[in-house]
């Protein structure tokens, strides 16, 4: 059997952020939402073989061949200029891994690992070889005991998540913001399967966090707060609900005008929700 590819944006063999424990990281390319606060925007789409990447690239590490850009990584300086002029938020430096090359990073780094966690852009756009890594996971007897994670925008469909929840220890979901054209402003989609996403992974026991983004003047409004709070209660009040705060990084675009988030409105609305009955409120440890 041919097992999928992933299209690979970056790996981190060791992350505490990403996850419970210390974890292997891999950031797939693409992603069904287009945020103007993405601190990411080069994992949004796939490289169209265009080529304007190539006269910034000082090493040659890009080079186009027969129509296809192809990328050396052994003599790239990672100066990152190919994604800074890219027209279309797109990596020109990504990997196509298979499966058996995730198991053998796994098992390279094993005893400082806790656990794998597919990231993005958005990870489930690449489903297929999240069911197939994660199941082959599973079946490893030597890998068996690292926990399979996603993080995810939730707007995956019911009936795909119930097909990748079995091989799935736990997901993290972002929610951009509740109020419908909020939503649709900040992402180009509606929150209706992401809400719905969020209390499908709670019933089925596999919610390991929120995450609500705090952009000054958008999401950080007394409404949109105190319809945070009603949600995050209505599933359980010490569901993990993590605060992050919108700063410039990476940022592009009608998005790098907007106010940064400072740590005392974010420690505000911290209390404000723990008020509310919130238990389990957690708060940004580095802001830049």
């Amino acid at each position: 059997m041919n097992l999928p590819l992933a299209t690979v944006s970056k790996v981190l063999k060791f992350s505490c952020v990403d996850g419970p424990g210390s974890r292997l990281v891999l950031f797939l390319q693409g992603c069904n939402f287009a945020c103007p606060s993405c601190h990411n925007p080069h994992t949004m789409k796939l490289c169209n073989d265009c080529g304007d990447c190539l006269p910034v690239c000082s090493t040659g590490a890009l080079t186009i061949v027969q129509g296809k850009v192809l990328y050396d990584p052994s003599i790239c300086e990672h100066c990152d200029k190919c994604l800074d002029i890219c027209p279309i938020n797109a990596n020109p430096k990504v990997t196509q891994y298979s499966v058996d090359n995730v198991l053998a990073l796994l098992d390279q780094n094993k005893p400082f690992l806790n656990g794998i966690t597919v990231s993005g852009g958005e990870a489930t756009m690449q489903l297929k070889f999240i069911i197939a890594l994660f199941t082959a996971i599973k079946a490893n007897d030597k890998l068996k005991d690292l926990t399979c994670f996603i993080d995810s925008n939730g707007y995956l469909p019911e009936a795909a998540w119930k097909t990748v929840l079995p091989v799935t220890d736990g997901v993290m979901l972002d929610i951009k913001a509740f109020e419908g054209d909020l939503h649709s402003q900040l992402t180009t989609r509606s929150n209706e399967r992401v809400l719905s996403s969020a209390r499908l992974l709670f019933e089925a026991g596999k919610l390991h966090e929120l995450r609500y983004l705090l952009i000054p003047e958008r999401t950080d409004t007394a409404k949109e707060i105190a319809e945070l709070s009603r949600f995050v209660g209505a599933l359980d009040s010490n569901l993990p609900l993590r605060l992050n705060a919108f700063q410039h990084h990476g940022v592009q675009g009608e998005a790098r005008n907007w106010p940064t988030m400072k740590q005392p409105d974010v420690e505000r609305i911290a209390q404000d929700l723990r008020a509310a009955g919130l238990s389990n409120v957690v708060t940004p440890a580095v802001y830049i």
